[in-house]
């Protein structure tokens, strides 16, 4: 009997023809369905490996064994008088015919009933993905040379160093920004992408770029492999690509090879000289650039723990390496906001953010960041006119820094620089349209202009994003329009967010008590007597209607929400003005340092000195 005709006996041709039919059946049914149940990519690329390496396996079991009437036997052990061989190749046969008919209405209802609707999806999240960003119109082309770097997939064997692939492709997105005449799309704008399967196309014109750059990172051990991939953002099509293998004792030389290689395919010429890097050497110690990469990914997200856990890393890290500059800087900055999103004692991370902050500058005078986090702490402490130095050298070491600008712009907001403020919001926001911070902010500021219509626009985006201390704009405006019950909810949620420990439901009850007054408005301020420790208590008196209760209640807290309270302050609402001509403000003012600033460095919008009243006097609207 020939090979082929002992292959058809033991059924193994059948076995390759069901395996391979039920796999592609399984294949289509998983990537419809995976990405509803919100599966990582990975799942599907797992499930496919899976299937191709059981397919030898499926045959050699073909061969081996036989299905009789007493179960599984070896072929070879089967006398041919009792094999069913026969009957179970017709068996199989009509297995196969089934699951291709299966197969065959599967790929008709994908194709003519779900395929609309999925593309009908993909269109809407690229219409919202061009709402959040606010791009120039299709029309328009995007400008070259430009680029956004999108999250690196992670290939290493565990699949356990997403963080890790993130951060290298941050580290080249920030690598690349130091090109001159390069337009860098910002990391929120790029990394919304990701686990997204938007086509290139969608993407460059979301983001009005011309290049995608596209990689993957595998480590094993200290051993690093980048894979990088220049796509072309006209055609989706590939442009250039090259991989890069060293350890992590050199991978900062890797992303320096990186960046210049992308910077000659796109035919820029770097200005800068062959001595001057576009990668700084931050570090000689591997496993502490390492963490500070996992690190600096948990303090932009600032959910939940993120804030403690990069602490704990960058702890290490600068343990590891104490003159690792970066990683200072990046302590500094989350010990400066972490009691605001996670609890804790001010005076004490005030302490840590200085002198982490300070050792950073020592080893570096250059660290924008570490500046910025200076100045953020001295409003903080409402130290308002040492704020200032910090603040302007940060901006001027690294003008386009969003950190430095975002918090320049807390310190102006709060000071009552509404308009000032949005000029270094809007270049932050040009930077990274998508930065969910930042887009808030923007919408605050407008708010308070008053420009509503457009700072709805842009909370409802930030809102969208995930970032829920955007509701209360949403809030607000539903009680300017005479409804506060219906915002209630979204103005507790964002309070919440933002470091507030009173239960929502008693949130909802002062917020509308606040706007509907009578007896709502004493049962709201009854709830808040015994709360008069919680950080938001000044500002929800101010809401409330209670301007001198509320600037006593300012000056007696510890709490570093400086920045918060004095946005409510400059808001447009009735409460506000209330406060603001209210004759305690005057002398509060003057007590905690607003009189002095205004007087070293500019009037708020919306007040005015009153030399013919007095010295120290002045007015507001």
């Amino acid at each position: 009997m020939s090979f082929l005709s002992e292959l058809k006996r033991r059924n193994v041709i059948r076995m390759a023809g069901l395996y391979l039919v039920a796999a592609w059946l399984l294949v289509q049914v998983a990537s419809t369905v995976f990405p509803a149940f919100e599966v990582p990519a990975w799942g599907l690329r797992a499930l496919i490996l899976v299937l191709v390496i059981g397919f030898v396996p499926a045959l050699v079991f073909a061969w081996v064994f036989e299905l009789t009437p007493s179960g599984l036997q070896r072929d070879a052990l089967v006398p041919e008088s009792q094999s069913i061989a026969p009957q179970t190749a017709r068996r199989m046969e009509r297995l196969i015919l089934a699951l291709a008919l299966v197969a065959l209405v599967f790929f008709a209802v994908d194709k003519f009933a779900l395929a609309p609707g999925r593309e009908a999806a993909r269109t809407e999240a690229a219409n919202a993905t061009a709402a959040v960003a606010r791009p120039v119109p299709a029309a328009a082309q995007a400008v070259a040379p430009s680029i956004a770097v999108m999250p690196f997939a992670d290939l290493s064997p565990d699949q356990a160093q997403a963080y890790f692939s993130d951060g290298m492709a941050e580290e080249i997105l920030s690598a690349l920004s130091r090109i001159d005449g390069l337009k860098v799309a910002g990391r929120s704008s790029s990394f919304q992408y990701k686990g997204r399967n938007e086509s290139p196309q969608a993407i460059g014109e979301a983001l009005d770029v011309a290049h995608l750059l596209e990689g993957s990172v595998r480590t094993q051990g200290d051993s690093v492999r980048i894979t990088a991939a220049l796509i072309a953002t006209a055609d989706g099509k590939q442009r250039w690509t090259e991989t890069y293998d060293g350890d992590l004792g050199n991978i900062f030389d890797l992303q320096e090879r990186i960046a210049r290689d992308i910077a000659g395919e796109l035919d820029i010429a770097l200005k800068r000289g062959a001595g001057q890097r576009l990668v700084e050497v931050a570090t000689g110690n591997p496993e502490a650039y390492a963490k500070f990469i996992q690190a600096q990914a948990l303090v932009a997200n600032r959910v939940g723990d993120s804030l403690p856990r990069a602490i704990a890393l960058l702890r290490e890290a600068t343990a590891m390496d104490p003159a690792f500059s970066r990683a200072w800087a990046k302590l500094a900055v989350a010990h400066a906001v972490v009691v605001q999103y996670a609890g804790g004692d001010w005076e004490e991370n005030w302490a840590a953010s200085d002198a982490a902050a300070n050792r950073a500058i020592t080893l570096n005078p250059a660290n924008a960041e570490a500046h910025a986090a200076l100045g953020y702490n001295h409003l903080s402490r409402r130290e308002y006119l040492d704020m200032v130095a910090p603040a302007r050298e940060s901006l001027r070491l690294d003008p386009d820094d969003i950190t430095a600008n975002f918090w320049a712009a807390n310190q102006l907001a709060a000071m009552g620089r509404t308009t000032d403020a949005l000029a270094l919001i809007e270049r932050a926001h040009v930077r990274d349209p998508a930065d969910r911070l930042t887009m808030f902010y923007k919408g605050f500021l407008l708010w308070a202009l008053p420009q509503p219509e457009q700072a709805l626009e842009y909370s409802r985006s930030a809102q969208a994003l995930g970032f829920t201390p955007a509701g209360v704009v949403l809030a607000y405006e539903q009680a300017r329009q005479g409804q506060p019950e219906a915002g209630a909810r979204d103005y507790a949620t964002a309070v919440s967010g933002m470091g507030s420990q009173i239960p929502q439901a008693e949130l909802e009850a002062m917020f509308v008590g606040g706007y509907v007054g009578g007896e709502p408005r004493e049962r709201a301020l009854a709830l808040l007597k015994p709360r008069l420790d919680d950080d938001w208590a000044p500002s929800l008196l101010l809401m409330l209607g209670e301007p001198e209760r509320s600037f006593a209640a300012f000056e007696r807290s510890p709490t570093g929400l400086s920045d918060d309270y004095f946005t409510w302050l400059w808001s447009p609402e009735p409460w506000s003005k209330q406060a603001r001509q209210h004759p305690g403000f005057q002398g509060f003012a003057k007590r905690i340092g607003l009189l002095d600033y205004w007087r070293a460095n500019g009037w708020p919008d919306l007040c005015k000195p009153a030399p013919d009243q007095g010295p120290d006097a002045f007015t507001c609207q």
